[in-house]
């Protein structure tokens, strides 16, 4: 769509100059000899760019000017006048003019001028766009009375400095509220640094979090800032905490009460200011009995304890996150929308979903990949029950292989299967894992017909 520029001007000359030269441009143009008729305009006509005189009868520019910003305070309004001064210039730029130029106009400076406004215009609009994007991403779905009452446990603490303890079962999206807490905290222009507790070796794990120097080790070639570092005047997340070893736990401990630490290898004690959130699927205080977990630690990081209620405790949240993940999985795959029938959730409503939203992102992924029509029905619903994922979807076949390319096919469909079975049934991650491009695993994955019953 044009661009609507609004011209105001006292003088018909220079409106049709501009006029003229802007709609070569390929701009929509209308003018006014007033402010009073240029107020009108706008909200008659919502024109992207303003150009508007200093000296006009009755109502000024100036005047103008700020009743236009109250009307809308983001419309890009460029001053002009013959008689300008740098005190004009001042006031008209503390009323929220983008630009002021002055009489005689040149053309090309105008042009210029009115290129660069409206490349900000779609810059603005662009960074609107993504924003609600990133914040469609961190937005946790369902309207159940847990998931409701997370979301404003979430709106109370998140513009808080508290540090936080997320607790839930595997999959129920533990790190999906840590990243919403961050998105709306005050710290949300700074990093948030996910550390995964459980996948740090013991040997390694001072080095991750606290970073080195040069030569503190074999190794060590060069400087390395740790987790904490990174996360200085942001968020940390430590995921799995549980997970961490007791000599790991007292690492973390004590930087968390000093909030200063050394790296590896250096002398300089380094303040921190960050952020604590942690996760957990485990029970702490169970932990605690049992020796593995420190209790000092556990007093350190329960300061506001978030609960992320299992999906088979929020049940009427399935139909928005089916909706929600159908859109997001068809539009990566550049496929068209994708409906399911009452029939088809109605058999995802009855299922205990032991893995939480992401078994249930994960099926309605290969469903989206593997059904061929545009709308998923009960008998595309593969059976759910508490059997492996291979026994689900991929039945074995029970004929052997008769020759070497049967053979061929039948190692390399259970190598493919138990690979997606380590990978909890994730196309993407299966694909990175063997090496092997998305298009082609989908391909193999239909020419095994994985949804398949046992009828040979």
């Amino acid at each position: 769509m044009r661009e609507k520029i609004l011209v105001v001007d006292d003088e018909k000359s220079i409106c049709q100059s501009l006029q003229a030269i802007l709609t070569d441009e390929g701009y929509r143009v209308v003018v006014a000899e007033s402010g009073e008729e240029a107020i009108w305009l706008v909200e008659e006509e919502d024109p992207q760019l303003v150009l508007l005189d200093i000296w006009l009868p009755g109502m000024d520019g100036l005047e103008t000017l700020t009743a236009i910003k109250k009307i809308n305070p983001e419309m890009i309004v460029i001053m002009m006048s013959g008689h300008g001064t740098i005190e004009t210039a001042v006031k008209a730029t503390k009323r929220g003019a983008f630009d002021f130029v002055e009489k005689p106009l040149s053309l090309d400076k105008i042009i210029i001028l009115v290129k660069n406004a409206i490349s900000l215009l779609h810059l603005q609009e662009e960074n609107i766009f993504l924003k609600q994007q990133v914040s469609h991403q961190y937005e946790l779905t369902g309207t159940s009375p847990a998931i409701t009452e997370l979301k404003e446990m979430i709106s109370i603490v998140a513009p808080t400095n508290a540090w936080i303890l997320i607790m839930g079962e595997n999959g129920t999206g533990k790190e999906l509220v840590a990243r919403s807490i961050h998105h709306l905290s005050l710290r949300s222009h700074k990093d948030l640094v996910e550390v995964n507790c459980a996948a740090i070796p013991e040997e390694l794990i001072e080095s991750e979090l606290f970073g080195h120097e040069k030569g503190a080790f074999t190794g060590a070639t060069e400087k390395k800032r740790g987790k904490f570092d990174l996360a200085h005047e942001g968020t940390i997340f430590l995921d799995e905490v549980a997970d961490m070893s007791l000599r790991a736990q007292a690492k973390i401990l004590r930087i968390l009460q000093e909030k200063k630490f050394e790296r590896v290898g250096g002398t300089k004690l380094i303040d921190l200011d960050v952020r604590v959130l942690a996760a957990t699927n485990k029970d702490l205080e169970e932990e605690m009995k049992a020796g593995r977990f420190r209790q000092d630690l556990y007093y350190r990081l329960h300061v506001i304890p978030l609960c992320v209620p299992p999906l088979r405790e929020r049940r009427e949240d399935i139909r928005p996150l089916v909706e929600r993940f159908l859109a997001d999985f068809t539009a990566k795959e550049g496929l068209e929308p994708k409906t399911m029938t009452e029939e088809a959730l109605d058999l995802l409503m009855q299922h205990d979903w032991p893995g939480n939203v992401r078994e249930l992102k994960n099926l309605v992924e290969r469903l989206v990949i593997l059904t061929p029509s545009d709308v998923i029905t009960a008998k595309d619903i593969p059976p759910l029950t508490l059997k492996t994922e291979r026994e689900k979807f991929f039945p074995e076949r029970k004929s052997a292989s008769d020759t070497l390319k049967d053979a061929r096919m039948d190692f390399e469909r259970n190598y493919i299967l138990k690979k997606l079975e380590e990978n909890e049934g994730n196309i993407s991650k299966t694909a990175e894992a063997i090496g092997m491009e998305r298009s082609n695993l989908h391909k193999k994955l239909k020419k095994f017909k994985v949804f398949a019953k046992d009828e040979d």
